[in-house]
């Protein structure tokens, strides 16, 4: 039975045996002291146990002496822009992301509508395995705060950026896979109000997954069909907490997910140029969209909090990860596929070119995922040898090992939530990407 994560953002487990309502209750409880007295806004991702799980948060939270809003199923992004449109101290959104369907989670949000840093989250991960709280009074038990439609701040939010008047007038269409997740119901709600013609499948939120949930190649083998017989200009797909995008072209030909934050930084530089920020595992294709408006690229530690906290120190304009997550500070520092879309709409109505023409401009990478069961003491050694195998690139020891060149790049890092080390290598081919792979993995200890 796999165990339950407690990680700096939050928890992760199977419900019913290692993420039960108890926990749930707990990890709130200690969430809620962090916090202090304040609205704090819960939410779930489709999933039915959600449903289950946030009775549960609610009390951790109430007993901590914080008001609750439960704003229903929503994206993770909604969240965050929901936190700052009302005020809250923070929210708890319910999702195990890309997990398949036995599991959920807690993610945790201050009240700058960001999944919290890791200074805070490791307070809160203490304070849940001290098993330590402080008891509120009887009289003090706060009333839940009357709910509010957190999805139409959001849209609204997108569509104050995008010129609405130039998408609708150029009678898009598109294809959408919500699978079940909370994406659909937003998706919906901008597509027609950019005036775009949309095929949703899988757009009610009720966690049932006809595919599973992780937005990549393997698990999307039915959908291009799907995509070129609906005679469509792009293709989307959304995980279930919809912070992820993965791109088609109108062929059907999946395109991915690296592809969604090279276009859509493409689309955003284009209208305002700044700084850009991605993390060490992601594309050059990204970073390429820097390059292309002569603006610096930075590159954090892998973490989406991680990505954030370096776009707030240098400004950037757009930023992101390479697994289908843009993040653009107009709309909040969470990853947001609905501003992705948006931003691609615009570049393809600008440029008069559906989606598989505009990827036609971008260079294309190939990016190789390994990993491997190593005995973490031995990392610095493995390092050591790497760095020494390859003495004319570029060092970077920011996140693991990253080693780089003009067009190619190879990152070295344990993960954050199993037992590996990760081995990722990008190259103009394949062949050279694994090359780079393998050489690495002859000198492991």
């Amino acid at each position: 039975m796999a165990g339950l994560i407690v990680s700096v953002s939050g928890i992760r487990g199977i419900v019913g045996e290692t993420l039960t309502v108890e926990v749930a209750m707990r990890f709130a409880r200690a969430f809620g002291e962090q916090l202090g007295k304040g609205l704090v806004l819960v939410g779930t991702d489709g999933r039915p146990s959600g449903r289950m799980l946030k009775h549960a948060v609610c009390a951790g939270l109430n007993a901590s002496g914080c008001q609750t809003m439960d704003v229903g199923v929503v994206p993770t992004p909604t969240m965050g822009v929901g936190i700052t449109a009302l005020k809250a101290v923070g929210g708890i959104q319910i999702t195990a992301s890309h997990n398949s369907a036995p599991y959920n989670g807690m993610k945790l949000f201050g009240s700058d509508g960001r999944v919290v840093p890791a200074t805070v989250g490791e307070v809160v991960k203490k304070r849940y395995e001290s098993n330590s709280f402080i008891h509120g009074k009887w009289s003090e038990a706060p009333e839940e705060a009357r709910s509010e439609d957190v999805v139409e701040k959001h849209v609204q939010k997108i569509l104050a950026v995008t010129d609405v008047e130039a998408i609708a007038k150029k009678g898009w269409r598109v294809f959408v896979d919500a699978n079940g997740g909370a994406g659909g119901p937003i998706a919906t709600k901008l597509l027609n109000a950019l005036g775009v013609s949309a095929i949703l499948i899988g757009e009610k939120a009720d966690g049932n997954f006809t595919h599973e949930p992780e937005p990549i190649a393997t698990n999307l083998s039915s959908i291009g069909p799907m995509v070129k017989k609906a005679k469509v200009h792009a293709g989307f797909v959304l995980d279930p907490d919809a912070d992820r995008l993965a791109l088609f072209n109108e062929n059907g030909e999946f395109l991915g997910e690296e592809l969604t934050l090279a276009i859509a930084a493409w689309a955003r530089l284009e209208e305002k140029t700044g700084p850009m920020v991605v993390n060490m595992s992601t594309s050059l294709a990204s970073e390429n969209a820097a390059t292309r408006f002569n603006q610096p690229c930075y590159r954090s530690a892998v973490g989406e909090a991680n990505v954030v906290d370096l776009m707030i120190e240098k400004g950037a304009v757009i930023g992101g990860e390479g697994n289908g997550g843009v993040i653009d500070p107009r709309i909040g520092w969470v990853r947001d596929p609905f501003i992705g879309m948006a931003l691609i709409l615009g570049l393809m109505t600008r440029k008069k070119k559906p989606l598989g023409d505009l990827v036609r401009e971008i260079p294309i990478f190939n990016i190789h995922k390994d990993k491997i069961d190593m005995n973490r003491n031995s990392l610095e050694i493995w390092y050591e040898r790497v760095a020494e195998a390859f003495p004319d690139g570029s060092t970077d020891r920011t996140d693991g090992l990253r080693i780089s060149w003009e067009e190619k790049w190879i990152h070295l890092r344990p993960s954050n939530t199993e037992p590996i080390v990760r081995v990722i290598a990008e190259a103009p081919t394949m062949e050279e990407a694994i090359g780079l792979s393998e050489t690495c993995k002859t000198l492991v200890p």
